[in-house]
């Protein structure tokens, strides 16, 4: 970690001191903090409001017990998350996460994450994240739907569209959306679509929201290419994981003219020099919920190797869009050393600090996850809309808001870094306007 500007270290070692054993979130934190040193030394009253320290601590913080049945009877524990961090840009907005490795720690990075990169969109949404160490996979759809109406059970108490809006993250799709929102419906004798999103299409969902994320992400590189007089034509990409957010940026590099030679899950990668036969990816993933290994075997020329990252296949544009510290520097050397241009974090902080480092030493143009992959949140907030005003719009309709709101997203930031002195830097550039947008309302709002 390189050093805080001095007036910024007591904020981060408050920060280590209140939440022990929170690696994830300090590490969101130290980032954020590392970019604002031009920003205190222009702006002191920054510091002096306390607002960087506020923005630290979450507005509300709920833990809470989820008991329920197993298709045996057996009665099962798990514990539930909703970090509710800041609300003064609009009600708390951010996914649920399904999975073993959730705890505080991981919620409050994500939470902590998501205020900037909602500020960023230019919409009026705050940043929250929730969760539980619940594990979908093998599940029935009984057990989760039983396990999704006890997390509803207690948490609906703390939603609706003006509080908190929670969406779907890693192990939450449209399946368990549905399940909660039922349960919220249910409880509440209210149908308040907007209090979800990422629902189905036929019960207030939006066009587009499924394909957001990794699209998004897609559209961000796409603005990176243009501001170099380049395009994806003939690009060699590589993307890793193959949920969601990664066949959607597959899909669209494709469209735009790339060709992705390699993805990923958690047993291994499959390098297809071909390019990646993406109709066939979504029939393993999506329709039978299989592994990258059932797609290998299925696919005439495509190789799967078990034994190795990624990062190591030849690309021009990388594109991770698995989980958090997924990258790390020894991966971040080997894209360096194979000609990789662009990096751009489709996932939550995938690339760990030391691979930042390395690409920002290397010259390799790095768009950290904040604004790269906010096109999720972002048609959130526009099915926020359409559920507000009892509308629908159509697919190309959304997609080209979408498009728009990445590209606006990609010039604040390149503006925002200029203006800082530090040109070219999308990690200064998001952090920082993410930073004035939210800090500048809590201002606006007095001490609250």
């Amino acid at each position: 970690m390189t050093a805080l500007h001095s007036t910024l270290h007591d904020i981060y070692d408050e920060v280590a001191r209140r939440n022990p054993g929170e690696v994830e979130f300090h590490q969101a934190v130290y980032e954020v903090l590392n970019s604002l040193g031009p920003v205190v030394e222009k702006h002191p009253d920054y510091v002096d409001s306390a607002v960087i320290r506020r923005l630290c601590e979450p507005e509300r913080q709920i833990i809470f017990r989820v008991p329920w049945l197993d298709d045996t009877g057996t009665v099962q524990i798990n514990r539930g998350f909703r970090v509710e961090f800041n609300s003064a840009l609009g009600p708390f907005k951010g996914g649920l996460r399904f999975h073993p490795s959730v705890y505080l720690g991981i919620v409050k990075f994500l939470g902590y994450e998501q205020i900037f990169k909602n500020s960023l969109t230019g919409l009026p949404i705050g940043g929250g994240k929730g969760g539980s160490d619940f594990d979908p996979k093998g599940r029935s759809d009984g057990e989760i739907m039983r396990f999704c109406q006890s997390f509803m059970t207690e948490l609906y108490r703390h939603l609706g569209e003006y509080t908190d809006v929670p969406a779907g993250d890693i192990g939450v799709g449209m399946r368990e959306i549905g399940y909660l929102f039922g349960q919220y419906k249910r409880i509440t004798n209210r149908y308040e679509s907007g209090v979800f999103t990422g629902k189905g299409l036929t019960w207030g969902g939006s066009q587009v929201r499924t394909e957001a994320t990794g699209y998004g992400t897609v559209f961000f590189v796409d603005e990176i290419l243009r501001a170099n007089g380049q395009s994806f034509d003939g690009k060699q990409v590589v993307v890793s994981g193959s949920g969601n957010v990664a066949i959607y940026a597959i899909e669209k590099v494709h469209e735009l003219g790339g060709t992705v030679v390699a993805c990923s899950d958690s047993s291994g990668y499959v390098l297809d020099e071909k390019g990646i036969d993406l109709d066939l990816l979504k029939e393993v993933k999506e329709l039978h919920r299989g592994r990258i290994a059932d797609y290998a075997d299925v696919r005439g020329g495509a190789t799967l190797v078990t034994s190795r990252s990624v990062w190591e296949v030849q690309c021009d544009i990388a594109l991770p869009c698995a989980t958090q510290n997924e990258l790390t520097g020894d991966d971040a050397a080997l894209l360096i050393g194979s000609g990789c241009q662009i990096v751009a974090e489709g996932a939550n902080m995938p690339c760990t600090p030391e691979a930042v480092k390395c690409f920002e030493a290397a010259g390799v143009t790095f768009a950290p996850g904040k604004a790269a992959n906010a096109g999720g949140v972002a048609t959130s907030a526009l099915e926020m809309q359409q559920n507000a005003s009892r509308d629908s719009w159509t697919f190309e309709d959304t997609e080209a808001r979408l498009s728009e709101i990445m590209r606006r997203i990609h010039d604040r930031c390149l503006s925002t870094a200029d203006d800082y002195g530090q040109p070219g830097n999308y990690v200064a550039g998001a952090n920082i306007a993410g930073f004035i947008r939210v800090a500048d309302a809590m201002l606006a709002l007095g001490l609250v």
